[in-house]
């Protein structure tokens, strides 16, 4: 079996669109930016080919020489999660800012930020810690349930 990749450099180039985007919808009082944000997100959590921002990392960063690939061995299931998860929390904090809970809808936001700030400086993405979480979980669940049989 071939050994999963993933490209850090583009997980980087996704968390810094996300600050940049989300944080320009609340210094210039957008909403509509964390709700494009949140559905990029998650059409590419779906579908890696539908990211927009993966196709400006390779159409235009890449080549630029703004940033270069830097492949890791790993598997990306962890970070389309932890892609969801952003996505699904800039679309309740976007119902929120829509609905007039304008409060509420920049906490969210300021979440997503926040956690994506923290894995661009220190490499501890929030999302992936839960997704092994909960697989752990349930491997442990499965096992024990195997056990009584």
């Amino acid at each position: 079996m071939a050994a999963k990749t993933v490209d850090t450099s583009a997980l980087q180039f996704n968390q810094i669109s996300i600050i940049v985007l989300v944080l320009a919808g609340y210094i210039f009082d957008f909403p509509i930016l964390p709700a494009i944000v949140a559905v990029i997100l998650v059409a590419g959590a779906i579908d890696q080919r539908s990211s927009l921002f993966q196709w400006i990392y390779r159409a235009t960063i890449l080549p630029a020489g703004v940033l270069t690939p830097r492949i890791v061995e790993d598997d990306g299931s962890a970070h389309r999660f932890a892609q969801m998860l952003g996505g699904v929390t800039l679309t309740a904090a976007s119902v929120a800012l829509f609905t007039g809970a304008t409060a509420v809808g920049w906490i969210l936001a300021w979440v997503v930020v926040v956690l994506a700030g923290v894995n661009l400086a220190f490499g501890f993405c929030a999302g992936c810690f839960l997704y092994y979480q909960i697989r752990k979980f349930r491997s442990a669940h499965a096992a024990g349930n195997t056990q009584g049989a």
